[in-house]
């Protein structure tokens, strides 16, 4: 495993850019010439709560680096559970990560995915470079289309693998912007689409934290049947308020979660 968060988050981000090519020029937009103000605020993960891959075992790879459980939130309607962590150092960037309630998906998504899951190497997970491997398993673009039918999020899963689904962009750190508005706007108008489930903008200053995401990249994807554009990853963007003690909030709003796992969808 890595022994710093800084060399883990640098090998996430060099992994996550070469399938979200939008990263890299979202990054040049909002940065100031001055200095790199352009600071992740959170990454997040997505797995399938199978013993060999689940929540517990991702988190074990930020554990080692001095993360520590801070929250865990429940997506009664895309059946998902989620967990965020966070370290010592408050200019680390906080981790979020879900995995799928395979139980509460109809039989064919259940064996889909076993079948997936059972082609790894049980030790795989216990790799340095697990967090960003990509996919363990082949996939045939019939079996894509069924989970897509029911779970994005499973869809998406079986294709990627395991890497960051998202970056997110601290907006309370930019010199150029000081409301999530301002940088929806310079997005849209330098021709990046945002995802509007939910408004382009999800939560409020009353819960503490607005968020908002483009559309997920689409990258070419191999299946053992032939080849595919799809949705690969997004960049989000989050406006942080201050509680009543004087500290920002540094958790994360179930109801505007849910709408920001849209960004991968098809369009």
């Amino acid at each position: 495993m890595h022994t710093t968060y800084q060399d883990l988050f640098q090998q996430l981000w060099l992994d996550y850019v070469k399938v979200t090519p939008s990263a890299d020029k979202i990054h040049a937009l909002l940065g100031s010439s001055q200095q790199d103000d352009v600071i992740n605020d959170h990454i997040a993960l997505r797995t399938f709560n199978l013993e060999k891959i689940g929540l517990e075992k991702l988190a074990a790879h930020f554990k080692a680096v001095g993360y520590e459980e801070k929250g865990e939130y429940h997506f009664e309607a895309k059946k998902l559970y989620a967990k965020h962590f966070e370290h010592a150092d408050p200019k680390a960037p906080k981790v979020f990560i879900s995995e799928l309630k395979l139980e509460e998906m109809s039989a064919d998504v259940q064996r889909i995915i076993k079948g997936l899951v059972d082609q790894m190497d049980a030790n795989d997970v216990n790799a340095t470079n697990f967090l960003y491997s990509g996919r363990h398993w082949t996939l045939d673009k019939a079996s894509y289309e069924i989970l897509r039918a029911e779970s994005e999020y499973a869809a998406w899963m079986a294709v990627w693998g395991f890497r960051a689904n998202h970056f997110t962009v601290s907006v309370n750190e930019l010199q150029n912007f000081d409301t999530l508005h301002a940088v929806n706007e310079a997005l849209k108008n330098a021709g990046f689409p945002l995802n509007t489930s939910g408004g382009e903008i999800k939560g409020s200053p009353a819960v503490l934290l607005e968020q908002s995401s483009t559309l997920a990249d689409e990258a070419e994807v191999e299946f053992t049947d032939g080849k595919a554009m799809i949705p690969s990853c997004f960049y989000e963007f989050a406006l942080r308020y201050t509680m009543p003690n004087g500290q920002l909030y540094s958790g994360f709003v179930a109801a505007s979660a849910d709408k920001i796992f849209e960004s991968t969808n098809a369009r």
